[in-house]
């Protein structure tokens, strides 16, 4: 029977295809006790299960490139670091020995057992990584029984699901699935940056679907609205056709857009910078006219690596990026590593108890100056062969950029004594992520070239919501009062001091948030090239002044339904 299950718009596109339903991870595992003499066998049994999913997600992590590489890796790190830990392992292992049950109920068992505590505990990041440990668990007794533990796809199905791993999203989509439908998370995950990026249609917050549909039942869902119909009839089905004929169109629209300029309709120019890690981001940045690279990511060279890299093999990378872009600006962020993407070499502590608050970021380079001094000397060298600024990331306050300015002309001093060609002036920025560098911004601008504001960092800080945490979803969100008065503050701040700011974060390669940017005087966003010519095409439709001039309005919403209705009236324009 047809029925009409409204939820939360995370990735754009429609699909049509057959449901496939997967059950939030359960053990159904019944009490099975084994003989004595079978224990060091079942022992064996299960040691060899812990082998074979580390070798699989070495594979998976070795075959990741690019932006899946930054997106994916982290998770499949953070599980691989839980297959080490000694309350899990040895918890089953002592099930096996002492209560003499077989391996799948001893995972059962302490799966329960490792609930229960995190259950108990009064923080919201904590309980939530549960998850995690089901997912390893449910690896785990995959391989047991000789199965793929990744859900595997087949073409033409809509995966739904209470929540979906960002690798799993790039292997379901290569295997055919056309869309997905979640019960929890949000617009703003991790998984719907990738979805967004791979232009898979995703729908989240949508726990009804998963309560009704059921293997094969005929969905039609769209990840602009973020409505989905169970069962179709005639009419519906037309009207998905209607929409995928008009996306098809509107795609020929943006190919359009390439060479366009990214103008207001009241000839206002808002600068488009490429967000870029690898050299395929950098080549299509330049191919969809990018202004020029506003962030390019140098953590990569560490990820997948079990030596550090080098100077000149940072050198390379870098003087690839700023040729590969003829001539417009590159703008290269310092490491950012951390426990939360931790590198194979042991450089990003593992083990920190709260990796977003530790070692991470700008204190992990000036925790190790040889690191920094290779860095900065790297960046250096490639600004000889055109334009570059270098990006800080994780600032706090001013000390910090005094630091980091002295690295820089440390590096630039040597190379000059060498002999080497360096640009007569780097420009240095800082990124505006942590909520004391927002607060204190007026004192140390005069430190600071230019500004990019790290949103997605911004709002879990400012929010204490992880951004990671599926169960967050409802309150990691842009639209806060919080955070668009500090936005706006920032962004006025750089004004008056006549300094350069960017958006970098993913609310600015979200169409729908850009009136929301505009009006708050932003003129410079920095996105993945996945969405620039949807951006692009957002920009012309909108006017400017009328934007600037409704800035008060947004600035006196009181709550996030407030907001919305002002992006609900000003969003699209009306002239």
């Amino acid at each position: 029977m047809r029925q009409l299950l409204p939820g939360t718009a995370a990735s754009r596109g429609c699909a049509l295809g057959q449901a496939r339903v997967r059950l939030p991870h359960a053990l159904d595992v019944e009490e099975t006790r084994i003989a004595a003499d079978a224990v060091e066998s079942e022992l064996e049994r299960f040691h060899a299960a812990v082998e074979t999913v580390r070798a699989e997600m070495r594979n998976l992590r070795d075959r990741l490139h690019g932006a899946l590489a930054h997106e994916v890796g982290e998770f499949i790190d953070l599980h691989a670091l839980l297959l080490d830990d000694p309350e899990l392992l040895s918890g089953i292992d002592d099930l096996i020995r002492t209560g003499q049950y077989s391996v799948d109920y001893a995972l059962r068992l302490q799966r329960n057992r490792l609930a229960a505590v995190f259950e108990s505990m009064d923080d919201a990041y904590l309980r939530s990584r549960i998850d995690d440990i089901d997912q390893v668990i449910g690896r785990l007794h995959a391989a047991l029984h000789s199965r793929q533990a990744v859900l595997q796809g087949v073409s033409g199905e809509i995966l739904v699901t209470d929540n979906v791993a960002p690798a799993e999203l790039a292997q379901l989509q290569s295997q055919g699935v056309v869309g997905v439908v979640t019960a929890g998370g949000s617009p703003l995950s991790h998984s719907a940056i990738l979805a967004r990026s791979l232009h898979l249609p995703l729908v989240v917050g949508n726990p009804h679907l998963l309560q009704k549909a059921n293997d094969g039942d005929v969905l039609v869902i769209d990840g602009s609205s973020g409505l989905v119909v169970l069962e179709p009839d005639a009419s519906d089905l037309r009207a998905h056709h209607a929409r995928v004929k008009e996306s098809r169109r509107e795609r020929r629209q943006l190919n359009r857009l390439r060479r366009e300029p990214s103008r207001t309709r009241d000839d206002i120019d808002i600068k488009l910078w490429a967000n870029a890690e690898t050299r395929d981001d950098v080549s299509e940045a330049h191919a969809l006219g990018a202004a020029g690279v506003g962030l390019y990511r140098t953590e990569f060279l560490f990820l997948g690596s079990n030596v550090l890299p080098d100077e000149e093999a940072q050198f390379r990378a870098y003087r690839d990026a700023v040729l590969a872009m003829t001539g417009r600006t590159v703008t290269i962020r310092t490491l950012d590593l951390g426990a939360d993407k931790a590198d194979k070499t042991g450089l990003a502590l593992r083990d920190e108890p709260n990796p977003s608050l530790g070692l991470r970021g700008v204190r992990l380079s000036l925790a190790r100056p040889e690191l920094l001094r290779t860095q900065m000397r790297a960046i250096a060298r490639a600004s000889g062969y055109g334009p570059v600024r270098a990006l800080v990331p994780m600032v706090a306050g001013a000390e910090e950029m005094l630091a980091m300015h002295a690295a820089l002309a440390a590096a630039v001093q040597e190379l000059r004594s060498e002999g080497r060609e360096v640009a007569a002036h780097i420009p240095l920025g800082a990124m505006i992520e942590v909520p004391s560098a927002a607060l204190a911004l007026p004192g140390f601008i005069a430190d600071c070239d230019f500004l990019s504001i790290g949103t997605n960092d911004l709002v879990q800080y400012l929010l204490a919501a992880d951004r990671t945490n599926e169960s967050l979803g409802e309150l990691y969100s842009p639209l806060h009062p919080a955070i668009v008065r500090v936005l706006h503050d920032v962004v006025r701040t750089c004004q008056r001091r006549g300094k350069p700011v960017t958006v970098c974060g993913e609310i600015a390669a979200d169409p729908v948030f850009v009136p929301l940017l505009l009006a708050l005087g932003l003129t410079e966003l920095s996105l993945h090239p996945a969405t620039l010519l949807d951006v692009r095409q957002t920009i012309r439709s909108q006017t400017h002044a009328r934007l600037r001039a409704a800035l008060p309005a947004l600035l006196r919403a009181r709550n996030r339904a407030g907001i919305q209705r002002w992006l609900d009236r000003h969003g699209r324009d009306c002239n």
